[in-house]
């Protein structure tokens, strides 16, 4: 796959504005108290739907439309934020649209899909297994299976990564959650696009791990998942068009327990008061990980998402 280039993160960017702003991305002075070293935050938990995906799917249903393509009903699979990005741009362009979560998915996350009239329908046991019913339901409604890494979703999700490049020029190292893989892919093609100097670490869930895997072993190697907090990450299979964006790409990869997961999410709100979901508190998770060696660095950290249910926000918090 041929990673977007400046002009098409550009004119994705312009797609995207129309729904809303630039998202912020900040210098949290606790937090870079925590860490040892200048900390910026960029702040995906504030649009519309609080998680980076929606940028995706904006941009993936306006080249539907470019090309006269919009279905009649589209059909995808979700542990939540990437079915509020398919259910917001299907809204908005008169588009059915059916989404399958595997069972025990976040109540919130379901509500809030169903809140921008989706179709929601709970299958399997893990995010595979919907994905997979998802595709037989697409096949026999002949309706049109949205992806989860695709290059007209990544194009979109790129220009977050744009925007953060181009406000803090100076960042040497930025962490990035690895879930399906288009954000993590965005991070690598913003930075090529802007020739940044600032070195990618992707970072995945301890129990969660087929990216890590498959990127020691050079090929699409398959890991249980057992996370319980970071959903977001929760990827059985890694894709194989984004497993050759990031294994030459990465820095190298972190992994991150939920325990640690746990205590970013705890901190974040403690010094930001900004809510993050489990996959994203993970940047930070890794960079305190990593704090030994960062002394001296400007540290950019995705908080691509703050959809977490309250009863386990609260058992978060308490912990």
């Amino acid at each position: 796959m041929n990673l977007p280039s400046l002009s098409d993160i550009e004119a994705a960017a312009e797609v995207v504005y129309r729904e809303f702003p630039p998202t912020p991305q900040y210098r949290w002075g606790l937090l870079s108290e925590r860490l040892g070293a200048d900390c910026w935050v960029k702040h995906e938990n504030h649009t519309p739907v609080g998680a980076f995906k929606i940028r995706g799917g904006l941009t993936y249903f306006d080249r539907l439309r470019q090309r006269d393509e919009l279905p009649k009903e589209v059909i995808s699979a979700t542990r939540g934020n990437h079915g509020q990005s398919v259910g917001w741009a299907a809204r908005a362009h008169g588009v059915r649209c059916t989404i399958v979560v595997p069972h025990g998915n976040s109540v919130e996350k379901n509500a809030a899909m169903r809140a921008l009239g989706v179709q929601l329908i709970e299958h399997g046991s893990d995010f595979q297994e919907a994905r997979e019913h998802a595709m037989q339901l697409a096949a026999e409604r002949q309706a049109h299976m949205v992806p989860s890494f695709h290059k007209d979703l990544l194009r979109g999700v790129s220009t977050y990564w744009w925007e953060f490049f181009n406000a803090v020029p100076q960042l040497d190292v930025v962490y990035v959650p690895i879930g399906q893989g288009s954000g993590a892919c965005s991070a690598v093609a913003a930075k090529q696009a802007l020739g940044h100097r600032a070195r990618i670490v992707g970072v995945v869930s301890q129990h969660a791990t087929t990216y890590a895997d498959s990127i020691a072993a050079g090929r699409v190697v398959e890991a249980p998942v057992t996370t319980l907090l970071a959903d977001g990450m929760a990827c059985r299979v890694a894709d194989a068009e984004a497993l050759a964006i990031l294994a030459p790409a990465l820095d190298h990869v972190v992994k991150v327990t939920d325990d640690e997961v746990a205590s970013a999410m705890r901190a974040i709100f403690a010094d930001t008061h900004n809510v993050a979901e489990g996959a994203g508190a993970a940047a930070f998770a890794a960079a305190m990980q990593e704090k030994d060696r960062l002394g001296g660095q400007t540290v950019g950290l995705s908080l691509s998402g703050g959809n977490v249910d309250s009863a386990t926000f609260a058992r978060v918090l308490l912990s």
